[in-house]
C-alpha cells in the first residue's frame, strides 16, 4: 500500500501530487491491469477530457453501472480499519505534526452498492456539497452516478472532471442569477423552483431548461431541517404549475427533501404520497410530468437508529404503490453523506493538556487541545449536529478504552475562540501532549466547510491505494462479482 498527499492551493482546490490510482487493482481479460473504480487518471483541475461514458468497458466488467446480484453485506471496496489505522501511522512515524484525512474512496463504493441493491429503481444524483473531494467525485461519476449541484463553482468543478451537463441536476431552489446564466450556456438541463419568483427567473435567463417542483414536506425527523427554507405548500401546487404553463417553463417533475440526516422512514413515505398527490394536480390541468426526485436525507452508515434497509423497504412500497414502472416516471434522489460519511478518517494530534482541579475551583475535568476545531473539519458539530467520537492511535492501533481507567474530559480545538470545543463532557484515558486522536466517519460536511480562521491549516489528504503485486495475485473480476467476499489486500510494487 502506498499513499498519496495531496495539498491545497490558493484556490482552495485539492491538486494531487502524483497520479492517483484506486485502492483496487484487478486483471481484465487479456491480462490488461485498470484501476477498479476506473480511476487510472488524477483528476485534472483544467481538463477538458470527458470521462469515459457511462457503459465503458472497465465499469461494463466491475458491475458498477447495474443492479449487484447479491446483497452487499460485506465490505468490497472498502478498507478496513487496520488498514486505515496503519495508514495514520505511517504518516506519524513520517513526523507530520499537522492534521490529515485519510481517504479511502472505496467506502463510497460500497455505499453505493447497497443503495443498488435497496434502491435499485433509483438514480443517485450526488449532492457534491456534501464533500466536493475531486478523487471521490471523479470515482463517483466513473461508477455512472450523477451529480446534484448548487452553483456554478460546484458545476465548473465538474465540468473540469469530463462530466457532461446532462448527467448534473441544478437543484438550487434559489439561484443567482449569473449562476443560473452559467447553467444555460453550459446546457444544463434540470433545475429545481418553489415559488414564482423563481419561475420567472427562470423563464429569463434559462427558457429552454426543464424545472422540478419542490414542494414542502414534513422534516421534523431530521438532523438539519429545510422546510423552513425551501419547498412550496401542496395548496400552491396548481397555481405554480399554471403559471409555469404560462411562461413556457417545461415542468417535469416533483422534487422534495425529508432533511439532511432523516429518523424517520415514515417521513419518506409520506413525502411521496404528497408527490404523487401533485403529479394528480398535474394530470388534472393537462400536464405530463415524469421525473421524481425524492431528495436526500438517507444515513452514512448502518449504525444509528435507522437503518438505510429500514428506510428503503417502506419507501419502496411507495413508489412501487404510487408510482409503479408503468406510470413511466423516471426515479432520482440526492444522496450525500450516505455516499460520503464513511470515506475520510480525520487523525488530529494532541497539542495541549490542562488539567482544571476542582479543589482550585475548577471542574476537575482534563482539556486536551487538538490541533483541528470547529472552524475547521469539526464545523460539522455545529452546522450538522455532529457527535464525533475519539480514539486514541496508539503502537499497536486504536485503544480499546474499556480496558482503561477514564476520567472526565473535553476536547477542544486550536482557536482563540472560547466556542471552539469539539467534545464538552467525554470520558477519555489519561492522555499524554503529542499523542493522536482519531475519528472515524468525517467525510459528510467537514472538510467541505472548513476555515483557514485564526491561521490555522485545513488537514490534508492521503488517499489509499491498494494493488494487486502481480498479475497472479489478482483474482479476477468474475470471481469477484460473484463471491463478493472482502477485497484482496496487497502491496503495491
Amino acid at each position: 500500500m502506498v499513499s498519496i498527499s495531496l495539498t491545497r492551493t490558493a484556490m482552495g482546490r485539492l491538486r494531487p501530487h502524483q497520479p492517483s490510482l484506486v485502492r483496487f487493482c484487478g486483471v481484465a481479460p487479456g491480462s490488461t491491469r485498470f484501476a477498479s473504480l476506473g480511476l487510472s487518471e488524477p483528476p485534472k483541475r483544467l481538463s477538458t477530457q470527458a470521462l469515459p461514458a457511462v457503459g465503458s468497458k472497465v465499469g461494463a466488467m466491475l458491475g458498477l453501472h447495474h443492479v449487484p446480484t447479491i446483497p452487499p453485506t460485506s465490505p468490497f471496496f472498502a478498507a478496513t480499519k487496520s488498514v486505515i489505522v496503519q495508514e495514520i501511522r505511517r504518516q506519524v512515524a513520517r513526523g507530520t505534526e499537522e492534521p490529515f484525512f485519510v481517504v479511502d474512496i472505496g467506502a463510497a463504493l460500497d455505499r453505493l452498492s447497497l443503495w443498488r441493491w435497496f434502491l435499485p429503481r433509483v438514480e443517485p444524483f450526488y449532492a457534491v456539497k456534501c464533500c466536493p473531494d475531486p478523487n471521490l467525485l471523479y470515482s463517483l461519476a466513473q461508477a455512472g452516478v450523477n451529480f446534484d449541484c448548487a452553483s456554478r463553482g460546484e458545476m465548473e468543478q465538474l465540468f473540469e472532471l469530463g462530466v457532461k451537463p446532462d448527467r448534473i441536476l441544478y437543484a438550487n431552489p434559489c439561484k443567482q442569477p449569473s449562476h443560473l446564466k452559467f447553467a444555460a450556456l453550459r446546457r444544463v438541463p434540470l433545475s429545481v423552483f418553489d415559488c414564482e419568483g423563481e419561475l420567472e427567473k427562470h423563464a429569463a435567463l434559462h427558457p429552454e431548461g426543464d424545472v422540478l417542483l419542490r414542494i414542502a414536506v414534513d422534516d421534523s425527523q431530521a438532523q438539519c431541517v429545510m422546510s423552513c427554507k425551501y419547498g412550496a405548500p401542496i395548496v400552491s401546487a396548481k397555481r405554480l404549475l399554471a403559471r409555469a404553463a404560462e411562461l413556457r417553463v417545461r415542468v417535469r417533475g416533483v422534487s422534495f427533501h425529508v432533511g439532511s440526516g432523516c429518523f424517520s422512514a415514515h417521513s419518506f413515505v409520506e413525502a411521496v404520497e404528497r408527490a404523487a398527490f401533485v403529479f394528480d394536480i398535474a394530470e388534472s390541468i393537462g400536464m405530463k410530468l415524469d421525473v421524481l426526485d425524492i431528495g436526500g436525507g438517507f444515513p452514512g452508515s448502518d449504525d444509528g437508529r435507522l437503518s438505510f434497509a429500514d428506510i428503503a423497504a417502506p419507501l419502496n412500497g411507495a413508489l412501487g404503490q404510487m408510482f409503479p414502472l408503468s406510470r413511466g416516471v423516471r426515479l432520482i434522489a440526492e444522496p450525500g453523506r450516505f455516499l460520503a460519511e464513511k470515506t475520510h478518517t480525520l487523525a488530529v494530534n494532541v497539542i495541549g493538556k490542562k488539567v482544571v482541579n476542582a479543589s482550585e475551583g475548577g471542574d476537575g475535568t482534563t482539556r486536551y487541545y487538538v490541533n483541528d476545531g470547529l472552524y475547521g473539519s469539526f464545523n460539522s458539530v455545529v452546522y450538522d449536529h455532529a457527535k464525533p467520537t475519539a480514539q486514541l492511535l496508539t503502537p499497536s492501533g486504536a485503544l480499546d478504552f474499556s480496558s482503561e481507567e477514564l476520567y472526565p474530559s473535553s476536547i477542544w480545538g486550536p482557536t482563540c475562540d472560547g466556542l471552539d470545543c469539539v467534545i464538552q463532557n467525554t470520558q477519555l484515558p489519561d492522555i499524554l501532549v503529542g499523542s493522536w486522536l482519531f475519528f472515524e466517519r468525517m467525510g459528510a460536511y467537514t472538510c467541505a466547510a472548513g476555515s483557514n480562521f485564526n491561521g490555522m491549516p485545513l488537514p490534508q489528504k492521503v488517499y489509499l491505494r491498494e494493488a494487486a503485486s502481480s498479475c497472479a495475485s489478482a483474482i479476477s473480476l468474475r470471481q469477484v462479482k460473484s463471491q463478493h467476499q472482502p477485497h484482496l489486500v496487497a502491496t503495491a510494487t
